[in-house]
C-alpha cells in the first residue's frame, strides 16, 4: 500500500468518527454504500413503544439452501431474539432453481426452523424461479407460505397488506381489477403492497415503465405507502414517489451492484432483510446486514397525521 493511499484510509477514519453519529441520526439523508459504513449500530433490545401496531420484516430471493441465506436467516433470527415480530414478508424467488417443491426442507423449512418454531408466520409471494415448476401452484397449496392465492390481502392490526403475482404469465385483467376493488373498500389507514418484481430500480433490471404506468397511479390514488419486492439482488430504499415508499429486499440469499437514482435514498449490496414498526402516525424502516449491524434507516409519515 503506497503513502497515498495510507494517509487516505486514515484521514477517512478520522472523518467517520466525526460524522458518523450525525449520519445515523438523520433517517432520509439521501446517500449510498458500497460497504456499510462507519454509521451503522448492532442490533440492541428496542422496548416497544406503547402505541406499536405492529412490528414485521421483509426479505426476498432466498431460496438457495447455501451459506448465504442462512448469514441472512441467523440475522433475523438474531434481530427477532432482541425484538420479537411474527409477520415475514417473503417476497418471491422462494425456491432456486426452478420452483421445485421437494426442496422445500432444504430452502425454508430448515434455514427458518429457529423463527417457525417460535410462530412466526411467513407471507410469501410467487417470483420468476417460483413458477417454473407447475406455474408454482404446488407454493400456492404449501402451508407455510400462507399464500391465499396467487394474489391476495390480510391484514394485521391496522395494516392492510395486498400481495401479488407479478409474473409475466399472470391473469393480469382479473388482478389489476380486484387490487383496485381490495384498495377501493380498504379502511386500513396503512396499505402495503408486495410482489415479486421491482416498479423503481437501480439495480441490474432497471425501473420498470409498464409497472409504473399500471401500478403507480392506483397506489397514489388509494394512499398506498409502501411496496416491497425482490428480484434485484440488493437492498434499495426510495424516497416517497406520489405518497410511496419502494422497497427493494431481494438480498436474502446472494447479491449484485446496485448504483442510485435520483429517487434514491439508500441503496446497498450487502446481503441483508428489511424490518418495520408501524405506529399510528408513522413507519420506520431498517435494514439489517449479515453482521447484525443496522445500516440504513428511514419514516414513512402518514399523510393525514
Amino acid at each position: 500500500m503506497n503513502m497515498k493511499r495510507r494517509q487516505f484510509l486514515f484521514l477517512s477514519s478520522l472523518s467517520a468518527i466525526g460524522t458518523g453519529f450525525f449520519a445515523w441520526m438523520l433517517t432520509n439523508q439521501n446517500h449510498q454504500s458500497a460497504d456499510i459504513n462507519d454509521s451503522t449500530t448492532a442490533i440492541a433490545a428496542n422496548p416497544p413503544k406503547k402505541d406499536l401496531l405492529l412490528r414485521f420484516v421483509s426479505v426476498a430471493d432466498t431460496g438457495t439452501g447455501a451459506k448465504g441465506q442462512y448469514a441472512v436467516a441467523g440475522a433475523m433470527n438474531a434481530y427477532h431474539k432482541q425484538n420479537p415480530y411474527d409477520l415475514v414478508v417473503l417476497a418471491g424467488d422462494n425456491i432456486y432453481n426452478n420452483g421445485e417443491i421437494e426442496k422445500i426442507s432444504a430452502v425454508f423449512e430448515r434455514p427458518y426452523q429457529p423463527l417457525l418454531k417460535q410462530g412466526v408466520k411467513f407471507q410469501a409471494c410467487l417470483g420468476n424461479h417460483d413458477i417454473r415448476t407447475a406455474n408454482g401452484d404446488l407454493q400456492v397449496k404449501y402451508a407455510g407460505f400462507n399464500m391465499k392465492g396467487r394474489y391476495y390481502t390480510f391484514k394485521r392490526n391496522q395494516v392492510q397488506f395486498f400481495a401479488l403475482d407479478t409474473n409475466s404469465n399472470a391473469d393480469w385483467k382479473n388482478q389489476l381489477s380486484w387490487l383496485e376493488k381490495e384498495l377501493s373498500i380498504s379502511n386500513a389507514p396503512w396499505k402495503v403492497v408486495f410482489g415479486h418484481h421491482p416498479i423503481y430500480s437501480s439495480g441490474q433490471y432497471g425501473s420498470n415503465p409498464d409497472f409504473i404506468k399500471t401500478f403507480t397511479p392506483l397506489f397514489k390514488k388509494y394512499g398506498v405507502q409502501l411496496y416491497i419486492n425482490g428480484h434485484e439482488h440488493n437492498y434499495e430504499r426510495t424516497r416517497a414517489i406520489d405518497g410511496t415508499t419502494y422497497l427493494i429486499c431481494g438480498a436474502g440469499a446472494g447479491n449484485r451492484p446496485v448504483g442510485r437514482s435520483e429517487w434514491t435514498n439508500y441503496s446497498t449490496s450487502h446481503l441483508s432483510f428489511a424490518f418495520y414498526e408501524v405506529y399510528k402516525d408513522r413507519i420506520e424502516i431498517g435494514a439489517i446486514a449479515t453482521d447484525n449491524r443496522i445500516f440504513d434507516r428511514g419514516i414513512i409519515q402518514l399523510k393525514s397525521a
